[in-house]
């Protein structure tokens, strides 16, 4: 006798306006032992249970997919709020892109944007400093911590950019040159 135990997953995808996207297992079945000479059917049977299980693995990737998805989606809004604070701090200059600014928080509870690093202030700083931030080019901030990686993600992208304007059309993928 052989036991095989198949487990049946069904998926349901929910969600509607307003709410995420869920991708939930409903039911877990049992198909009981099988005994392979009491049952003419089985190799029907076991290629249904590997297309079963084929599918709850590729449902499986979805699932961990739409997780990620969500988990980027939650940090673009986080990033989006942040750059908007930033952006309704007080300053009294033109900020410009590429250049890093110093945050402050006055007494009042009003935070403030400085072109002087609290080292360039000294012991005579005014004020909490609350962080640096650099803007970028298309007007989000960079936390300080983050700005050598930033700007490193960037030139790779630029490189990416100029190099696949120097290639011909093709058809099929290209990883040519990615991987160094």
């Amino acid at each position: 006798q052989c036991g095989v135990l198949a487990k049946c997953l069904d998926w349901e995808v929910g969600g509607g306006p307003g709410s995420s996207l869920t991708l939930a297992r409903n039911s877990l079945c049992d198909l009981g032992p099988v005994t392979i000479f009491s049952q003419p059917n089985l190799p029907h049977r076991v290629a249904d249970e590997f297309i079963q299980a084929n599918a709850c693995n590729r449902l499986t990737v979805i699932a961990e997919q739409i997780r990620y998805l969500q988990e980027q989606a939650r940090k673009v809004l986080d990033e989006a709020n942040r750059d908007a604070d930033l952006h309704h701090a007080a300053c009294n200059f033109v900020k410009k892109p590429g250049n890093t600014y110093y945050l402050y928080k006055r007494e009042s509870g009003q935070q403030y944007f400085s072109i002087l690093s609290p080292k360039e202030w000294g012991i005579s700083c005014p004020h909490e400093f609350l962080g640096a931030y650099k803007l970028q080019h298309d007007m989000s901030w960079t936390p300080s911590e983050n700005i050598e990686k930033r700007d490193a993600e960037i030139s790779i992208l630029e490189k990416l950019l100029n190099q696949q304007a120097a290639l011909p059309p093709c058809t099929e993928p290209n990883f040519q040159g990615l991987t160094k």
